[in-house]
């Protein structure tokens, strides 16, 4: 299970590697990669990342002057779709561990045009530097599985939510159609590397996202963690047959 420690080390894919060294590891993949994530996500799901994200943001349901921290905010995709949705008074903070990532989401909020009502930090999701209890929202998409220590962040976020506050994690998950996990499997582990080595130039970068999916927690593991993290009402969606797995949980 990614972000489980045990005698001081962690999973960073299929490897175990000392707990201190996995923030160095995935930001170096996110180094390589930042300029052609958004076309490798188009590329690597067929364009359903993006049905996956407005399925967040309608379960979300964003409203006038409500304030979202999206960690894991690479590129601003949530950040924007919200302020998009939450009309007057919404504001949004992108919070990422990797400057690159920033710099790429805020270059691109740039030239979109989207000059106001959203913030870009530069921070790690198990010490945020936000204050508790001032996010109307919280979310992360495809990043959890990222962080060395999957509890602490979890706890992290419960920390930033108003009382009332709510938080989504959009991750991907356990194939739960066996047909559909066949070629799956096929596809991720014969396709997807070979696709970011063409796209990128890094095969290892999209090996290791490859297998840091197989390494997360299943739904039901997931709904567990967030349960111990301090949620209330955790629940889950699958998505295109669990590929994907949109969770739910509120501070109450």
């Amino acid at each position: 299970m990614s972000g489980t420690e045990a005698d001081g080390e962690v999973d960073f894919g299929f490897r175990r590697v000392v707990s201190e060294e996995k923030a160095r590891l995935v930001r170096r993949v996110f180094d390589s990669v930042s300029q052609r994530y958004d076309l490798m996500n188009d590329l690597m799901s067929g364009g359903i990342h993006r049905l996956w994200k407005a399925a967040l943001i309608d379960r979300l349901n964003p409203r006038p002057g409500q304030r979202l921290v999206d960690l894991a905010g690479g590129t601003g995709d949530i950040a924007i779709r919200f302020l998009d949705r939450a009309g007057v008074g919404g504001t949004a903070l992108v919070c990422d561990i990797n400057e690159t990532m920033v710099r790429a989401g805020r270059d691109r909020a740039i030239d979109g045009g989207r000059l106001t009502g959203i913030q870009w930090v530069v921070g790690d999701a198990e010490h945020l530097p936000i204050a508790s209890r001032s996010a109307d929202v919280c979310t992360i998409a495809f990043g959890l599985r990222n962080v060395t220590r999957i509890e602490a962040a979890l706890v992290e976020a419960r920390r930033i939510l108003k009382p009332g506050g709510r938080f989504l994690c959009l991750e991907f998950s356990q194939v739960s159609l066996q047909p559909l996990a066949r070629a799956y499997e096929f596809y991720s582990f014969a396709v997807l590397p070979r696709l970011g080595a063409l796209v990128t130039g890094d095969r290892d970068a999209y090996q290791y996202l490859v297998e840091s999916i197989r390494r997360f927690p299943a739904q039901d593991a997931l709904a567990r963690l967030m349960q111990s993290a301090g949620f209330e009402r955790v629940d889950y969606r699958n998505l295109t047959g669990g590929i994907a797995a949109l969770h739910s949980g509120w501070r109450l």
